[in-house]
C-alpha cells in the first residue's frame, strides 16, 4: 500500500491497480467489497517522529468484519492515514507498502495487522516525505477488490513530526561563585525538503538548572532561538549542577532536551 502524501486513493494498494477509480469527483465511485472496519489503531496512538533520512516503519491493528460469504481472499485492506473532512477518491493519503496481513476470527471477522512506512528520503522522489507533511492526519481504512473500493472515515488522528535535537554547553568550565556562565546550545529538526536537520528558529525554549544531588530540573529563564536555531544567554554561577534547554514542541516537531552540562562553581 505504498502512496505519497500528495496521491490520492486512486493510486496502487498492493498488487491491485486502482486507476480505474481516478473519476470526477461528480461520479459515482465503484463499489467495493461490502465490510466494515473497527478498532483502527495507528503505532499505538503515539506520534510518528521521522528524521531527515532514515525510514521509518510503524505497526497499525485494525478489524475487518464481513458477510460470511464473502472470501477474505477477494479483497486487500489496510489503515490509511488522510488529509481532508472524509476519506474519498480525492484524498490525500499515506499507506503502507502492502496490504494488511488478517487472521480469521470468525466467519464473518477478520483480525488484521499492517506496517506503515515513512521516507523522508527515496531515490524515487515520488515517495518522498516534505516538510508540509509533518501535522496531524486521520486516520481511515480502505478494501480494494477488482472493481472498487470502500473507504470508512474517522477513526481518531496520529501526528506525524520532524525530528528535534537540543544542545547545550556552559562555559566557563570551572567558574567562581559569583562570575557569569553563558549557556549555549542549538535546537533543530529534520528537514524533510532537503534531508539533513536545520535550526529551528524562533521558537521557546527554557533555560533548566539541577543542582548537584537534586533529581529535578527548574527553569531558569525563557529565551528564543535564532533565525538560525541557536541559544544564548546568560546567568550568575551559584552553585554546582547541570544547565540544560528544553523545548516543548509544536504541532510538527515534538519536544525535547538537551544533556545536562555539569559546571564546577568554585
Amino acid at each position: 500500500m505504498r502512496v505519497r502524501a500528495t496521491t490520492t486513493v486512486a493510486a496502487v494498494i498492493g498488487a491491485v491497480a486502482l486507476s480505474a477509480l481516478a473519476v470526477p469527483a461528480a461520479q459515482a465511485a465503484p463499489a467495493g467489497p461490502a465490510v466494515t472496519f473497527s478498532n483502527v489503531k495507528v503505532n499505538a496512538g503515539k506520534p510518528v517522529v521521522v528524521g531527515p533520512t532514515a525510514k521509518v516503519t510503524v505497526s497499525a491493528s485494525y478489524t475487518v468484519t464481513k458477510p460470511a460469504n464473502l472470501s477474505a481472499a477477494s479483497f486487500d485492506s489496510g489503515p490509511v492515514l488522510y488529509r481532508g473532512s472524509t476519506l474519498n477518491v480525492e484524498s490525500r493519503i499515506l499507506a503502507g507498502d502492502n496490504p494488511g496481513t488478517c487472521t480469521a476470527a470468525s466467519t464473518t471477522v477478520l483480525k488484521c495487522t499492517a506496517k506503515i512506512q515513512f521516507r523522508p528520503a527515496e531515490s524515487d522522489a515520488y515517495d518522498d516525505l516534505v516538510n508540509s507533511d509533518a501535522g496531524t492526519w486521520n486516520i481511515g481504512a480502505l478494501a480494494i477488490n477488482g472493481s472498487g473500493y470502500t473507504a470508512k472515515s474517522g477513526f481518531g488522528t496520529v501526528k506525524l513530526l520532524r525530528a528535534s535535537k537540543l544542545t547545550a554547553d556552559a562555559t566557563p568550565e570551572p567558574v567562581k561563585k559569583g562570575k557569569t556562565l553563558t549557556v549555549t546550545g542549538k535546537l533543530s529538526r529534520a528537514n524533510w525538503d532537503s534531508n539533513t536537520y536545520a535550526g529551528y528558529s524562533t521558537q521557546p525554549v527554557k533555560l533548566q538548572f539541577r543542582k548537584k544531588g537534586a533529581s529535578t530540573y527548574t527553569t531558569v529563564k525563557t529565551i528564543k532561538s535564532s533565525t538560525t536555531g541557536v541559544l544564548r544567554t546568560t546567568v550568575t554561577a551559584t552553585a554546582d549542577g547541570y544547565f540544560r534547554y528544553t523545548f516543548a514542541g509544536t504541532s510538527t516537531t515534538p519536544a525535547v532536551s538537551a544533556a545536562g552540562d555539569f559546571v564546577d562553581v568554585r
